[in-house]
């Protein structure tokens, strides 16, 4: 092996060789970049304290031995561990703004992005959205992005696990939102204030059901189970925050879900209902919309579904 990375002398020949040690070793992608060789310029990038957009431009110059030495560890500790490219990191992307992660936090890479960067237009006016609650927030992801997207807007970030909210909490720094975004330790809507009014709940909730969980990749057991098990239908906590949202929404307000894989399931527990799925320029889906008053159309349903839970 030393004899073998001795001989890459550049940043492209050790994008090159991790991509292939990538390909040979069956990862997977899925959790910031898909492809080995967007990951692996990912990696080079942060271990040669490089932006990884500037890995292209810089693709022919000469590296350190202490430089290819630091590269091709962190390479090998993607293909050993199994561990994602943003664990490895500290960090990642979202809606186009850097955010701090760790093993404590789902990695973010939901659709949503695209819709928060349109300040959730088409489906609301951006001008008319005065609070936004990110129910289920793990690293804050959402909630900062609607926070940074929205500058009228307050935001509150909820979470149960405290551990989540401490990522959350440094992202929020990160981007200077002291003074707008409010983090809250809550098991769903249990501690959310009662008067609390919003103009958007968006959520990426746990959804994965019990069989799914046991098949994912590798990489995804370096995530919190927290943020994935969500009973044997996947549809735990998902059925709560159906039945209690409108509670807490404005009038016109919305509803806004992520539930991936379990979105034919959800369709199939009420098939009489008309959902609202949203579709994405740049892929994704799995995304569903509610305004409140179709939630209260439907909470007789959504109550009966989840005392039957």
């Amino acid at each position: 092996m030393q004899v073998e990375t001795d001989e890459l002398l550049t940043i492209q020949d050790l994008v090159r060789w991790g991509a292939c040690r990538f390909i040979e070793a069956g990862l997977h992608f899925g959790h910031g970049t898909d492809n080995a060789f967007d990951e692996a310029a990912w990696l080079v990038a942060h271990a040669l304290g490089m932006p990884p957009a500037l890995t292209a431009d810089y693709s022919q110059c000469r590296v350190t031995r202490a430089e290819r030495e630091a590269v091709t560890a962190l390479l090998a500790r993607r293909v050993d561990e199994r561990r994602p490219a943003a664990y490895l990191t500290g960090r990642t992307w979202f809606a186009g703004l850097e955010m701090s992660v760790s093993d404590q936090v789902m990695i973010p890479r939901s659709p949503l992005a695209e819709l928060i960067s349109n300040g959730f237009a088409p489906w609301i006016d951006p001008a008319g959205v005065g609070r936004v609650l990110d129910l289920c927030t793990g690293s804050g992801c959402i909630g900062i992005a609607a926070a940074i997207h929205l500058p009228d807007a307050d935001v509150d970030l909820a979470d149960i696990s405290p551990a989540a909210l401490r990522v959350a909490m440094r992202n929020r720094s990160r981007h200077g939102l002291e003074e707008r975004v409010r983090i809250i330790e809550s098991d769903l809507f249990a501690a959310i204030d009662d008067e609390a009014v919003y103009d958007v709940i968006v959520s990426n909730p746990p959804y994965v059901a019990a069989a799914e969980l046991d098949s994912l990749p590798a990489e995804y057991r370096h995530e919190p189970q927290l943020a994935f098990a969500a009973g044997e239908s996947g549809l735990d906590l998902v059925l709560r925050i159906l039945r209690d949202a409108p509670d807490f929404l404005s009038d016109d307000g919305l509803l806004i879900v992520e539930v991936g894989s379990a979105a034919e399931t959800l369709r199939d527990r009420f098939p009489e209902l008309h959902w609202t799925w949203l579709e994405f320029e740049h892929g994704g889906d799995g995304v569903f919309l509610m305004h409140r008053q179709e939630l209260v159309d439907a909470h007789p349903a959504f109550a009966k579904s989840v005392a039957g839970t």
